[in-house]
């Protein structure tokens, strides 16, 4: 059975930093594309990053680049979201999300959600004025 359980999610005041997790486990970690989505209320799920743990190189949505990192633990089939100068509009119920079809730079544009395999339950983040 496929797996993803986030954590991590919170109040934060703008600026500041937060950590997700995402720890997976039912699949070979190395064989799928492993992304963060998020959102909203009344918006589209969106991708934020993505990354195939196998080979490491992330991508991002241009909303985010430059301030959240994706990174992997791969002895832990885990994998991080490091979201930094944090901005009210970030506020959202962020998901990691597993897919093994669709490759990590497709699965950050827009109405990807639709085709992804699995998702976790979501963590919320909630960034303050």
């Amino acid at each position: 059975e496929v797996k993803l359980v986030e954590s991590g999610g919170g109040l934060v005041q703008a600026g500041g930093s937060l950590r997700l997790s995402c720890a997976t486990s039912g699949f070979t970690f190395d064989d799928y594309v492993i992304c963060w989505f998020r959102q909203a209320p009344g918006k589209e799920r969106e991708g934020v990053s993505c990354m195939n743990p196998g080979n490491r190189t992330p991508y991002y949505a241009d909303s985010v680049k430059g301030r959240f990192t994706i990174s992997s633990d791969n002895a832990k089939n885990t994998v991080y979201l490091q979201m930094s100068g944090l901005k009210p509009e970030d506020t959202a119920v962020y998901y990691c999300a597993a897919d093994s079809r669709i490759p990590a730079p497709l699965l950050v544009r827009p109405d990807s959600y639709r085709h992804v395999e699995f998702w976790g339950q979501g963590t919320l983040v909630t960034v303050s004025s």
